[in-house]
């Protein structure tokens, strides 16, 4: 496919070329390159394809050049494009990417209709400027399509052009199936409809059928992120691993090239050859364990770099670990914009409540591991800006924690959605959520878990009769033990048992077992020969105490 802006088969204005080239986009991305001339040759569109992909520029371009090139300009309370965002936050990403457009095109405005502004503030804007391209959410969309009384909006959408339902998976996810099948009813017919979507489920199918018309089905796989990763794999160590961890550090050690994230398990010991980069998210607990974390690059004479992050408050890092351990750290600069990777963490937050779970995991843990350094006198917990972290953690909300209490938060800015909104990309999981959701909803109490309630109900359950009994034997044993302590305090008898004395050859014998297990750790004996060295001596040792 041609991914090149000149070679595309339709006309696009001056104006839009100029925005494109000061945006920076030098080629198209192949949705891009798909649905732009099918919409512009009054194509209805359903396409599929990954966040990310480019969809936002696949249904802006095409909607500004449709307005450009009508015969009559559209007039300012006259309604050409809308498009149907699932959440406030993309929504108004959506405006933000066509106001570089509007900058550049004098006669087109556009308007932001979302929750949690004012409505009757929305339909003043409305009345007193308009708007030819309409961002909504489709809750406020059919609140101002149905107050007739308030504004005519059913009247202005007369004129549109171009309908866009960006996500169209999550807006069903989400439970706006009613709520879009009462906004078609109001938009004309003769229309071009385009619907976007990440994946293509059964409802999004039945939108399709109900909202398009004769659509052009476009499907994006792009190959070359397979490729990528099968070059560039990352893998995951850590302590709570039992059956995969040897197997997955033995995958990473004959790997081309990857990243292996992992904790203090693979700080030492580890021979590792070829580690261009270690990079330590955070200090160690001990300044023992630096050193460490560090000798797993440039190892046997190679090169290598290690980098460890320090908050602004940590400074005094640099000079403790010089004076315990002798090492020079020097200042990297790093001028890496950090608000676009923000908004991608939190978008896939949006997606999946698992993904937001581990979010807020991951921050409590962070907190509670930096509580406990052993260098607290500089790392100090008191120190942290915790409005800060939590940003750079990409959370949606911060968590209920007593290390929070009382603490200065400014710095961090909330999400203002329903989190309840948020579902798990697992069904099942997701089902589970709903049916307690519904609970909660009506008696106002999350309801617990099945285990905690099947304990509850157990101990709910048990018979007076056997509850009495149960604690007359609890009684009676803790009698019995008293009087057996009172009798050895009275006959004299050490409360403590006697240890038994170890003669020289069992010495011995402790010793040629600690070494042999010595042995093994350090890969100086297999498995085999472990077992096969320990079985000989037992049996060496049994043969002795029958003769």
């Amino acid at each position: 496919m041609e991914l090149n802006w000149n070679k595309l088969d339709v006309k696009l204005s001056a104006s839009t070329k100029k925005t494109i080239h000061e945006m920076g986009f030098e080629r198209m991305t192949p949705v891009q390159a798909a649905c732009i001339p099918l919409l512009l040759k009054n194509k209805d569109v359903a396409a599929e394809a990954v966040t990310g992909s480019g969809k936002t520029l696949a249904f802006i371009i095409p909607m500004l050049e449709l307005l450009q090139n009508r015969s009559e300009t559209l007039k300012r309370h006259e309604v050409g494009g809308i498009i149907i965002s699932p959440t406030r936050e993309l929504a108004t990403q959506t405006s933000r990417v066509l106001a570089y457009f509007l900058h550049h095109v004098e006669h087109i405005t556009q308007m932001l209709l979302i929750g949690g502004n004012s409505v009757s503030a929305d339909v003043d804007c409305f009345k007193a400027k308009g708007a030819n391209i309409l961002i909504a959410t489709p809750g406020r969309l059919e609140d101002l399509l149905m107050r007739k009384c308030d504004i005519n909006l059913p009247a202005a959408v007369k004129s549109l052009e171009l309908l866009v339902l960006d996500e169209a998976d999550r807006l069903l996810d989400l439970g706006f199936e009613k709520t879009l099948t009462t906004i078609l009813q109001y938009l004309p017919r003769q229309r071009r409809t385009g619907l976007f979507s990440a994946t293509q489920t059964k409802d999004v199918v039945q939108l399709v059928r109900a909202g398009l018309r004769n659509p052009v089905f476009v499907t994006i796989h792009e190959k070359c992120h397979n490729k990528l990763l099968a070059e560039f794999q990352v893998f995951a160590i850590h302590g709570r691993m039992k059956g995969t961890r040897c197997k997955d550090f033995d995958s990473f050690q004959k790997a081309k090239s990857g990243v292996l994230i992992c904790t203090d398990v693979m700080g030492r010991g580890v021979d590792i050859r070829d580690v261009n980069w270690v990079i330590q998210y955070d200090p160690p607990k001990s300044a023992a364990a630096f050193v460490h974390r560090c000798g797993r690059t440039a190892r046997i004479g190679n090169q290598g770099s290690a980098l460890v992050m320090l908050l602004p408050t940590e400074d005094a890092y640099v000079d403790f670990i010089y004076r315990n351990q002798k090492v020079h750290l020097v200042e990297m600069e790093t001028p890496l914009p950090a608000a676009d990777t923000l908004s991608c963490v939190r978008s896939i937050q949006l997606k999946d409540r698992a993904v937001m779970d581990k979010a807020l995991r991951a921050f409590t843990s962070h907190i509670h591991a930096y509580s406990r350094y052993e260098c607290n006198v500089i790392l100090r917990l008191k120190d942290l800006n915790f409005g800060t972290l939590a940003t750079g953690f990409g959370l949606l909300k911060l968590p209920k924690m007593p290390e929070l209490q009382g603490k200065d938060v400014s710095d961090f800015e909330e999400v203002h959605i329903d989190f309840n909104s948020i579902p798990y990309m697992d069904r099942q999981r997701e089902r589970i959520r709903q049916e307690k959701l519904k609970i909660y909803k009506k008696t106002g109490i999350w309801p617990k878990s099945d285990q905690k309630s099947k304990r509850r109900s157990c101990r709910q359950t048990e018979p007076w009769s056997l509850s009495k009994q149960h604690r007359m034997e609890r009684k009676s044993k803790r009698d019995r033990r008293k009087i057996k302590k009172q009798q050895q305090q009275d006959s004299g008898r050490s409360k403590c048992k006697r240890k038994r004395n170890l003669c020289q050859e069992d010495i011995d014998e402790l010793a040629k077992d600690i070494a042999l297990i010595k042995k093994l750790k350090r890969r100086k004996i297999s498995q085999e020969e472990f077992d096969d060295q320990f079985d000989a001596k037992n049996r060496e040792n049994s043969c002795e105490s029958s003769e």
